[in-house]
């Protein structure tokens, strides 16, 4: 089986199988260079920027944009080279316009890592609503878009596609979640505090206070599968390679990046002022919504997007193999051609 190192880094500090051959690139990174923008907790990001690189040809309506957010640590070009974006892909490129955008956090649009007025621990903590509110204004200033035909996302990147469904009501049509959830369930946060404590640690580590972080790698490797897909893949020794590689690459990463992004997702919740309950939310959302979601997910619990799917009597795909976290890359043909069908009707 091919390596899922690529995604599992950035989701689940995972890595071992081989990385899917990579398309090449059709977009260039650009950077949006969007002021001082101020966060929803009142600081703000000084020199903020926002990385994106466009595929496909928007046409003469333009009509046919879709937006693609970056998961939990990834980035537009993860979203390319993992086989996300190109012709018949997830993003279709032979028939949308296909603007995939670096979340705050991830060390390509303004993060920790790279901020030079506010370097790590100093850079403000942001919010999935202050992602979208940043992708929004990038919108406007740059590919100058004033809807979308889609936003598509996966795990963190599923999270911002719920958040865009109120943040801007009718500004995309159509909104596809992917292992994403409109809430974070009592699960997920005290997995997203395992991740952040493991973080500690390893600061620790580097300051030469702490020794041994596979304790921690294992558990959140563990969560982002399943315990069948190890028992039928992976013997005792790949496992063992497996965390050991995760360390090396774990070491290379901004921790700071990772934490502030872990905390963002801590405290995503679409149901917060001015809307509350599902209730609310099934009336005052006007996107059409697909909801895919793994049963066996226990990285981002499925039950929030299933709910919120029921009120709205939205379309789901519940997927039921044992990839859990990493059914998109596993199952990858029923998920693009579910969300083809859903992305190129014309109801």
């Amino acid at each position: 089986m091919k390596s899922l190192c690529r995604i599992a880094i950035p989701l689940a500090l995972l890595v071992f199988l081989a990385a899917p051959q990579s398309p090449r690139a059709e977009g260039e990174l650009r950077l949006a260079d969007l002021g001082d923008f101020r966060l929803e907790s009142g600081q703000v990001i000084r020199d903020c920027r926002l990385g994106y690189r466009t595929f496909g040809t928007l046409n003469p309506e333009r009509s046919n944009a879709i937006l693609f957010p970056t998961w939990f640590g990834g980035t537009s070009k993860d979203l390319v080279d993992l086989g996300f974006i190109g012709p018949s892909r997830l993003a279709d490129t032979s028939r949308y316009f296909v603007v995939a955008v670096d979340a705050f956090g991830n060390g390509v649009s303004s993060s920790p890592s790279n901020s030079k007025e506010q370097p790590g621990r100093a850079f403000p903590e942001f919010t999935v609503r202050d992602m979208v509110k940043a992708q929004h204004r990038m919108l406007a200033k740059y590919p100058g878009l004033g809807r979308l035909h889609a936003v598509i996302g996966i795990s963190m990147g599923g999270m911002q596609a719920f958040q865009w469904t109120l943040s801007y009501p009718g500004f995309a049509q159509r909104a596809v979640s992917i292992v994403g959830t409109p809430r974070a369930a009592p699960s997920d946060l005290a997995l997203f505090d395992t991740g952040l404590r493991a973080i500690d640690t390893l600061n620790a580590i580097r300051e030469g206070d702490a020794l041994g972080p596979e304790g921690s790698a294992a558990l959140l490797a563990l969560a982002a599968l399943t315990p069948e897909f190890y028992l039928k893949n992976l013997s005792r020794s790949d496992v063992t390679r497996a965390l050991d590689g995760a360390q090396d690459i774990l070491m290379k990463y901004s921790l700071t990046d990772w934490a502030w992004q872990l905390k963002a997702m801590t405290g995503h919740n679409i149901y917060r002022r001015p809307v509350t309950t599902e209730k609310e939310a099934a009336g005052a959302i006007h996107t059409k919504l697909l909801v895919i979601v793994s049963r066996n997910d226990f990285l981002v619990n499925p039950e929030p997007s299933l709910a919120l799917a029921g009120s709205l009597k939205a379309e789901t795909l519940v997927l039921q193999g044992e990839c859990g976290h990493f059914s998109a890359v596993c199952e990858p043909d029923k998920i693009t051609g579910a969300t083809a069908a859903f992305l190129n009707r014309r109801d």
